[in-house]
């Protein structure tokens, strides 16, 4: 039993997530956990499948290389800065596509939408575990059997069906979120984490990254319940899109053989 699980690891994982969050989501929908619990324990069962998984297979060392990421830190602060911009630069530019095509005013659509202090920090701990999850762990181990493309479109669509009970019962998500532009964002958020960690090799550097992609869709009106669901599928489908060119341009196989 041992060796088939460290043999199939990640695609144990992989098929287990999804699964676990569904029997999560479904107590929540009956009732049997509600509120805080099921809205922050389905990320920490997450991390903490993953870690069991790990310590089963690969024991202590391998938890910490599955953490060892986020100590990486001392990189050109260029990558900190389009880290920080690249979400919201999409946003913003997604809604000046929708001012030209509805003839709106511009700057009458940027108005910011600042979360709370508390809220901040939820999507920054959210953000912190899906970086150690599925870029950390996930991205990285598939990586080494593909190309690290195909690795990053099977996480993300993963990633997102992760996500799909959650969008069906509409608690503990973004209300009103449509299924085909969530994977087209999901996918396109795991092909950029992938590819800034083949240029970085910093978790911290993606981590900011999917925090910024989180928080644009909430300081701008781009979420399906304030800018409507045309606006959100525009705003994913420019980020797939523009995924697809930067893993192009900046194929993660060449900086892998570059860095060998």
């Amino acid at each position: 039993m041992k060796d088939f699980i460290k043999k199939y690891e990640i695609w144990i994982f992989l098929v287990l997530a999804p699964l676990i969050n569904t029997i999560i989501t479904y107590a929540n929908s009956k009732g049997i956990i509600t509120g805080f619990v099921y809205t922050h324990g389905r990320f920490y069962a997450l991390l903490f499948l993953l870690i069991c998984i790990v310590k089963f297979t690969k024991g202590n060392e391998g938890i910490k290389d599955v953490f060892r990421p986020m100590l990486i830190w001392k990189i050109n602060p260029m990558w900190y800065l389009f880290s920080l911009s690249f979400a919201l630069t999409l946003a913003a530019f997604t809604l000046f596509l929708k001012s030209i095509y509805y003839d709106i005013d511009y700057y009458a659509l940027l108005k910011l939408n600042v979360p709370t202090l508390r809220n901040s920090f939820f999507l920054l701990t959210w953000a912190f575990m899906g970086e150690v999850v599925w870029v950390s762990y996930s991205v990285r181990t598939l990586s080494k059997m593909m190309k690290p493309f195909y690795a990053s479109q099977i996480i993300g669509i993963v990633w997102a069906l992760w996500w799909i009970p959650s969008v069906y019962i509409n608690t503990g998500v973004i209300e009103d979120l449509p299924a085909w532009p969530l994977f087209l964002n999901m996918m396109g958020a795991a092909g950029m984490c992938a590819i800034i960690y083949a240029q970085t090799k910093s978790g911290i550097c993606v981590w900011i990254l999917q925090y910024m992609l989180n928080m644009s869709i909430i300081l701008l009106p781009v979420s399906p319940t304030v800018g409507g669901i045309p606006t959100y599928s525009a705003f994913a489908t420019i980020y797939f899109l523009t995924m697809l060119a930067f893993m192009y341009f900046m194929n993660p196989i060449k900086k892998e053989v570059k860095s060998d």
